[in-house]
Order: C-alpha cells, then structure tokens, then sequence
C-alpha cells in the first residue's frame, strides 16, 4: 500500500506541474497553510473554564440545562450493553444528530462503509425509523450475514472504483454516507470521489477517523474547501456558482471528521446585494 501511496503522490505532483496556472496559485499557498499549521501549534486559545467537556462527550463539570433534550443516537449507544458491537469516538454523537437530524422519520438511504460487527447498522437504523434503507460495505465477505430486509450488505474494496460504479448503478439513491471503512486516505479519497457527486440533493457526506497532524485526507479536503470561495473575475458584482458550489453547501471540519453537505437545490449565482444610502466618510484614492 505505501508503494501504490507513492506511486499516486508522483502522478498528482506531475498533473500539477502540468498546469503551470494551478501549480503556482497552490505553491503560493504553501507559506500560509504553514503559517496556519504553526499558529495553532504556539499559540494559547482560552475556554469557558466553567464547563470542561470531556474527549467522550460528556460534560465533567458544570450544570446543564433542564431543557436540554438527550441525543438519540448517544441513549442508543450508551444502552447498548449486549449484542452487535459499535465502536465510535465519544464526540461523534454530537457531530451526527448535527447534520442527520433532518432525516428523522423521512425516508432516507444510508451508506455506510465499514460494517464491522454490523452495531451501527441497527444505530441508524433506530435514529431514523421505519422508512430508512440501510446499506453496508465492506471488504469481508462474512459481513453478509447482517443482511436482512432493510439493511442490504455490498461486498468489495472501497478503493475499487468499479464498486462504486457498480454501487451507483443498483443505488440509485443514496442521502446520507458515512466512510468508516479502512481510514486509508486513498480509500477515503476514492470514496468521495465516487459517490459525492452521487449524493442526493441536500445529502450528507461524513467520513470518520481522520486522524493524524499530516493525514494526506485532510490535505485533499483542504483542497477542495478552497474551491467553495471562487470568484467570478468581477469582485464587484454577483458572482456566477461554479459547478462545485452549485452542488456544495457546506464543509464541516471536526476532530477526526469531515462533513459535506450538499444543496437541496442547485445554486446558480451568488449575489452581492447592498441596502442603504450613507457609505463612507473619506475618500478612496484610486476611484
């Protein structure tokens, strides 16, 4: 694998270097994305001191609200003390009620990569009721055993692209998937590939377990969140959505996890509006 991740890091840097545009607007940016690295790294940021929220998403001290409604998907987790096995980070609970919370009691089709002990397949399955499908893939054949008849299990290697191809032709429909499949980054980076542009409109996708100060996922990510700020050559007027925002809502940076969510309806300009008479009160030399 560490040969095939090489071998793929010579042809992105030879592709970039071929387009002599690209190549220098993403080395001019090299000095600032290590300037960003280093400042989270010397300098202190203060918290609320009255309430420390521990690693497993628990709160260790301070009170909290009365009103306060539980997270489902947590009351599942922590109540599951016998059967199927799930295996999650504490905060991830949070993280997922976030962004699936729209889906509760809709029908919705949920990918998911990585099966596992098959836990979290009754999670979702239980988070959003009767009318979720539920569909997991993974490269061991005896995960076909959670099968049943609303979870259906895709056997295959998640860096396959002929899965995902054969995956989209059978799945038509997909609104939520979630990667937390064998957290390589070329695994990861194919899944994206494949199946974000397949996401229905107004879908999620979350993937899992990016961890590591220089995971090569999470400078691709980095990456394609540059391309949510594109601007069209007129600063000074609305700006036409490239194909990328049209479809794009959102990027989500979390520990560990990365979340895109996508439009319910395509975007196809974003505009510049002012309101207002008075502007400013001195002079702006190159008008």
């Amino acid at each position: 694998m560490r040969g095939d991740a090489v071998k793929a890091l010579f042809r992105d840097i030879h592709k970039t270097l071929s387009n002599p545009r690209l190549s220098w607007n993403l080395f001019r940016q090299v000095p600032h994305t290590l300037r960003g690295n280093e400042f989270t790294r010397r300098v202190a940021f203060r918290g609320d001191e009255s309430s420390c929220t521990r690693h497993d998403g628990e709160v260790s001290s301070g009170e909290v609200s009365s009103g306060e409604v539980s997270n489902p998907l947590e009351a599942f987790f922590d109540s599951h003390t016998e059967g199927r096995g799930i295996w999650k980070w504490g905060h991830y609970f949070d993280i997922y009620h976030r962004h699936f919370s729209k889906f509760i009691g809709r029908e919705v089709h949920v990918l998911e990569v990585g099966v596992y002990s098959g836990g979290s397949l009754e999670m979702w399955k239980h988070y959003f009721g009767k009318d979720c499908h539920v569909y997991g893939v993974d490269i061991e054949e005896a995960c076909k055993v959670y099968e049943n008849d609303w979870a259906k299990i895709l056997i295959g290697d998640q860096a396959d692209r002929e899965l995902w191809k054969r995956i989209k032709t059978d799945n038509p429909r997909i609104d939520i998937l979630i990667d937390d499949g064998g957290h390589r980054p070329e695994q990861q980076i194919v899944t994206l590939e494949e199946m974000l542009p397949h996401l229905h409109p107004g879908g999620v996708y979350l993937c899992e377990d990016v961890e590591g100060d220089l995971h090569q996922f999470s400078s691709y990510v980095q990456g394609i969140a540059a391309c949510l700020n594109h601007l069209g050559d007129n600063p000074t007027e609305d700006s036409d959505a490239s194909q990328f925002q049209a479809t794009v809502h959102s990027i989500h940076l979390y520990p560990f996890v990365v979340v895109i969510e996508k439009t319910e309806a395509p975007v196809t300009q974003f505009l510049d509006k002012k309101r207002g008479t008075e502007w400013r009160p001195f002079r702006i030399y190159d008008e």
